[in-house]
């Protein structure tokens, strides 16, 4: 390629400086008058008399033309000229190096073997009509005649590929004739100006130049895409393919007329030699069609937006009804499902942690699969207690049972660096298989994972069996319950566990307490707590341990925090052992018995058809009362079953005022005498609060206050955090 045209000089020899004042003083006259008849157009052409006219010349005959390999060689061909088209091209677009190739050449060759005599043609008509001055618009229409058989796209892509031959040749002589002697002699007898020389001078003219012919290809291009749009997934008939046909034919129009005038201005140097000079008519008249092109190009490319935007939505449509037929039948085995649930273009869209790289979805032929649903808020937690499930299954079984894909649900609008970082932070920190990166995840599929399962925020785990058949849509709660015992996983199984359980401390506390086998076997009163001040937390120990003392009973203390409130919880913990309270549980241990909570009671609500009181979501739910009210609470347990739990303003009152119910306490034991107390406390006014976070479904409509039995009303709480 020859040196840019930003790099070229300018030879300022006094007597060509008078020639070119001359020329500009003789040209001013003709140029004034240009300007005029190129504003009138520019005002009128795009009425309906102009569109009748361009519409009568369009009578196709149903000829094919394969435009797009002509497009190649026009883009060659004319960013070896541009400076500004070669970079807007995008990097690595291959499409010098795609003329290496002997199949592109035959194909190529093949498509411009039967148009060559067309775009010879116009070629010819173009030199004509140019280097005899005629009228833009009249040449236009002219060639608009000649082309009157081909396609919209077909016309537009024919004349810029005679316009490429005319100017190619133009400038391969202009490079070339200072080196080569052939070129040399070909410039003397076309009597072609020293451009290269002149370059100064010319270079506000091929500016112009090359940003008119950049708006050309731009909008050539985007006719050919709307020519290409699949037509099953959208209508020519309607809006918005529908307005960009109709706004096709003036885009053709403007994008021939201004080859015209390219091809005009690059016919006004031959002959002039040093004579050359570009007035400021000519360069508003390039500049204004560069701007009128450049607005065409815009209103094609949103309109090509639009249509882009119906296609996709038509696929996904597609896209989700054939899931919903895919993952509602029963198959032979899971692959298919998961062959719909990422995109086809990804060929290995899982991630293997422990290979470290790309994986095919073959790895989960035949096997149990839980989907973890989340968004990329999901938090450590979680992941934590759902890796000691997950390596706890692999250690103690030959065989692998079931396997977990992390599905991350984004936005991908507002996708940036951050989200990245996020992604891949969590994603090293998981066990299982994870997706290379949330965009393979079909977008019918986040739509079917929030209407179907009703994901919205808080993770769930939806479980597939070998077959591929879903035996449970939040499988979540059954693991935190009741860990890898609840596997494979399925309603069912989640059912039968639950007629095997009763209201227990084992229940409750799940192994979270190391001590409680140990204790429950020297017959200890122990006393679970909860709540956030200090100061009912001291004196709600002190006079509990007062009142064991005077019985002279065994008590153990365990303080297990408040749901959603980690930093005070901690610094509370660390007051209770600096104090030697009681008993309290770490970070985790404390989110996972509110979780478990929490899950009991999703899971209760969802199995709870019969019209018999549960027990156990009565317990769950008056917990997660307490906890939600501004105070404290309490529970006491003796044994396996004996219970007794209250607030913390009537268990303190009740602890404080012992000796009340002393002798009760000796003659009945501690939690029957507690109880019986309790029942004798009237509280005038009392306020109990369920808070639960948004799930997928579940949640019960009438829930019973568990102070006064009355129902309670529902409301809506937003929270933009938790500690």
């Amino acid at each position: 390629m020859g040196p840019s045209m930003a790099t070229f000089t300018f030879d300022p020899y006094p007597s060509k400086q008078a020639l070119l004042l001359f020329n500009v003083a003789r040209k001013a006259s003709r140029s004034q008058q240009l300007v005029r008849s190129e504003r009138r157009m520019f005002a009128a052409s795009d009425d309906n008399a102009m569109m009748k006219q361009i519409l009568s010349t369009h009578a196709p005959d149903g000829r094919l033309v394969d435009v797009k390999p002509i497009l190649l060689i026009i883009d060659n061909v004319l960013r070896h000229i541009t400076p500004e088209i070669d970079q807007a091209l995008p990097a690595g677009s291959g499409r010098i190096d795609s003329f290496d190739d002997p199949t592109n050449l035959s194909a190529i060759d093949g498509v411009l073997d039967a148009l060559a005599y067309i775009v010879h043609k116009i070629s010819c008509e173009i030199s004509c009509k140019c280097a005899g001055g005629g009228d833009a618009h009249a040449t236009t229409m002219v060639i608009l005649n000649m082309l009157s058989s081909y396609s919209w796209d077909a016309k537009v892509v024919l004349m810029l590929a005679a316009f490429a031959v005319n100017f190619g040749e133009f400038w391969l002589i202009v490079q070339l004739c200072t080196t080569n002697t052939l070129a040399k002699s070909v410039a003397l007898l076309k009597q072609l100006p020293d451009v290269l020389e002149h370059s100064q001078t010319l270079k506000p003219h091929f500016d112009a130049l090359n940003k008119l012919i950049k708006a050309m290809i731009d909008v050539t291009k985007c006719i050919v895409e709307f020519i290409e749009l699949p037509c099953e997934y959208i209508s020519s008939e309607v809006p918005p393919l529908s307005t960009a046909m109709a706004s096709i034919p003036t885009a053709v129009y403007w994008t021939i007329r201004s080859v015209v005038a390219c091809a005009a201005q690059i016919t006004s140097l031959v002959g002039l030699r040093q004579e050359f000079v570009t007035s400021t008519s000519e360069a508003w008249e390039l500049s204004s069609l560069a701007h009128k092109v450049s607005s065409i190009h815009e209103h094609l490319r949103n309109l090509l937006r639009l249509c882009y935007q119906c296609i996709e939505e038509k696929k996904q449509e597609e896209t989700y009804k054939e899931f919903i037929r895919i993952i509602e039948t029963s198959q032979m085995e899971s692959s298919k499902i998961f062959r719909v649930i990422f995109r086809k273009e990804d060929p290995h869209p899982l991630f293997s942690p422990t290979e470290k790289t790309r994986v095919d979805i073959d790895v989960l032929r035949r096997k149990h699969v839980l989907l973890l649903i989340s968004d990329l808020d999901i938090s450590l937690d979680e992941i934590q207690v759902l890796e000691v499930l997950y390596k706890y299954e692999r250690a103690s079984s030959s065989e692998l049972s079931y396997e977990i894909v992390w599905l991350p649900i984004v936005d991908r609008s507002a996708w940036n660096d951050s989200y990245q970082q996020k992604f891949l932070n969590l994603q090293s920190i998981m066990p299982w298989y994870t997706v290379n990166h949330p965009s393979v995840i079909e977008p019918a599929v986040i739509k079917y994972t929030k209407e179907k399962w009703r994901f919205v925020k808080k993770p769930i785990v939806v479980t597939l069996d070998p077959l591929g058949k879903v035996t449970c849509t939040n499988a979540l709660n059954m693991m935190w319950i009741w860990g890898n015992a609840a596997f494979p996983f399925s309603t069912d199984k989640e059912e039968s566990l639950w007629k095997s359980e009763s209201w227990t401390i084992e229940l409750l506390v799940d192994g979270l307490e190391p001590n409680l086998p140990n204790w429950m076997r020297e017959e200890k009163v122990i006393c679970f707590y909860g709540g956030e001040k200090m100061e009912w937390i001291e004196s709600f120990a002190s006079a509990t341990k007062k009142a064991a003392q005077t019985l002279e009973i065994g008590l153990e203390m365990v303080y297990v925090g408040k749901n959603n409130a980690k930093e005070r919880v901690k610094k509370i913990s660390g007051l209770i052992t600096e104090k030697q309270l009681s008993h309290s549980w770490q970070d985790a241990s404390v989110w996972f018995f509110w979780n478990r909570l929490e899950s009991m009671l999703y899971s209760k609500t969802q199995h709870g058809k019969t019209s018999d009181p549960d027990i156990i979501k009565q317990e769950v739910m008056t917990i997660l009362g307490y906890d939600g009210s501004e105070h404290g609470w309490a529970i006491f347990f003796l044994g396996t079953t004996e219970m007794v739990r209250a607030n913390g303003e009537r268990v303190l009152s009740s602890m404080q005022s012992f000796e009340e119910w002393e002798e009760m306490a000796r003659q009945m034991g501690f939690i029957p005498a507690l109880r019986k107390h309790l029942e004798g406390i009237t509280d005038d006014h009392h306020c109990t609060r369920l808070i639960l976070p948004g799930i997928s479904g579940g949640i019960a409509e009438r829930v019973v206050c568990a102070e006064c039995g009355r129902p309670m009303e529902m409301y809506f709480m937003y929270r933009c955090c938790v500690e």
